[in-house]
């Protein structure tokens, strides 16, 4: 039996197989995202993974359908496992806010579904860090939450060598294109309007991986000019709200990890104002990150019933795990066995298990042989396992510790034995 296309294994290391993933990086990883997160008083929440695909079909539209895991369930209800968290945040959030002092910040560490197509750093499933601020509209909340990216790259021992969050605005492009755009056609509403509008940010998301010729085209299409775009992203002037935004990070010493680009768009449509993207400064990879305000997603979600702004970012394990990889960033995986207990003599095994069971409840890793075994071969497996202590019951009483590094001996007693292993 195989696994299916675009999931992964986790195995502990070391690893049997390149073709098999490190349970072990995955939970350093998870404990990295989860420190800095607690840092900035994040509270961390979770949903199923299972969901109505109303849920999906009312924030993206019926055309996310062909990217979603979806099936009727034995209740002949329409669902799907979760493609990305932030509709079930807002859903939850809908439901309960009035419990919860404003802003809210939360987040979440889901597992995540796409039926696509697989590509370097993009597999059918993922696990990612999601950080969401809820119920505040002052770009000072932006600022706190691209300083909660920053620092967890940084966390990883990433630097400004190594990535760089590219900043953005769609009310600065909302600007550019009414004061651009052609006269509407008579008789034109504001739903066509909307969708012409949508079909332009869709064009500017994709410039980066368009030829000019396929970009002029479709801009002019619309009526604009790919040299006017490209004017205006070079120009690079900060919108109010991101020059907020600027001198915030910058009073943290922050700020020479941001850029103003109005390349970054978000090809999303549910994003409202800012938006901003972390990037490999190599260019090797693909975005590391990637988030912004969606102040209208709750209402939408709600039905109109709660009327919250909101803002968040999505970092995914896999182009995280290729950086720190390539970068050699992530630490060597031992077993961390902290004191391997002998047992040479079987009349004593009774004691030394008592003697297991304290050294575990003082919080350190124990092992020892299951069954009989030859001394050299247990004092072995205690070297293959890199155990920092080997302990030896003696008597009823009396342990033997030897530090495995120094070589160093001492007996002890049982009460005492944990505080000469510290």
């Amino acid at each position: 039996m195989e696994r299916l296309p675009g999931f992964r294994d986790f195995y502990p290391e070391p690893l049997p197989h390149s073709d098999v993933w490190s349970a072990d990086a995955r939970q350093f990883i998870f404990d990295k995202w989860r420190e800095t997160a607690k840092r900035y008083n994040f509270r961390e929440y979770d949903g199923p993974p299972l969901e109505s695909l109303e849920l999906f079909t009312t924030k993206s539209g019926e055309e996310i359908v062909g990217q979603l895991y979806n099936f009727t369930d034995k209740g002949e209800r329409a669902v799907s496992l979760r493609p990305e968290m932030t509709p079930t945040l807002a859903r939850m959030i809908a439901a309960h806010e009035r419990n919860y002092k404003k802003p809210i910040k939360w987040f979440a560490l889901p597992q995540l579904f796409r039926y696509e197509r697989q590509q370097k750093g993009r597999l059918r499933e993922h696990f990612q860090f999601n950080a969401d601020i809820i119920g505040e509209t002052d770009p000072a909340a932006d600022a706190e939450l691209i300083a909660l990216l920053i620092d967890t790259l940084r966390a990883f021992g990433l630097t400004e060598q190594d990535f760089v969050i590219r900043l953005s605005s769609r009310n600065g492009w909302h600007e550019f294109y009414e004061n651009k755009r052609p006269p509407r056609a008579e008789g034109e509403g504001n739903i066509v309007a909307g969708i012409k509008e949508a079909q332009f940010f869709q064009i500017i998301d994709k410039l980066e991986r368009t030829s000019p010729e396929e970009s002029e085209k479709k801009l002019s299409a619309l009526g604009f000019s790919l040299a006017d775009v490209n004017e205006f992203i070079e120009s690079g002037q900060p919108t109010a709200e991101l020059e907020s935004i600027l001198q915030n990070l910058a009073a943290r010493g922050l700020g020479s990890f941001v850029k103003v680009d109005y390349r970054v768009i978000r090809g999303l449509a549910y994003y409202t104002s800012v938006v901003f993207e972390a990037f490999d400064a190599k260019g090797e990879f693909r975005a590391i990150a990637g988030g912004g305000r969606y102040d209208n997603l709750v209402k939408l979600i709600s039905g109109g019933k709660v009327n919250l702004p909101a803002l968040g970012f999505g970092m995914g394990d896999v182009v995280l795990l290729e950086i720190l990889k390539a970068r050699g960033l992530l630490p060597k995986f031992d077993a961390n066995v902290d004191v391997f207990v002998l047992i040479e003599d079987e009349t004593l095994r009774a004691p030394s298990l008592k003697l297991i069971q304290e050294l575990r409840a003082a919080g350190f890793a124990v092992e020892y042989p299951l069954t009989p075994a030859k001394p050299d071969k247990q004092f072995k497996r205690a070297q293959e396992l890199k155990a920092a202590f080997t302990a030896k019951v003696e008597s009823e009483s009396y342990v033997r510790i030897r530090n495995l590094k120094s070589r160093d001996e001492i007996v002890a007693g049982f009460a005492d034995a944990a505080n000469h292993l510290r």
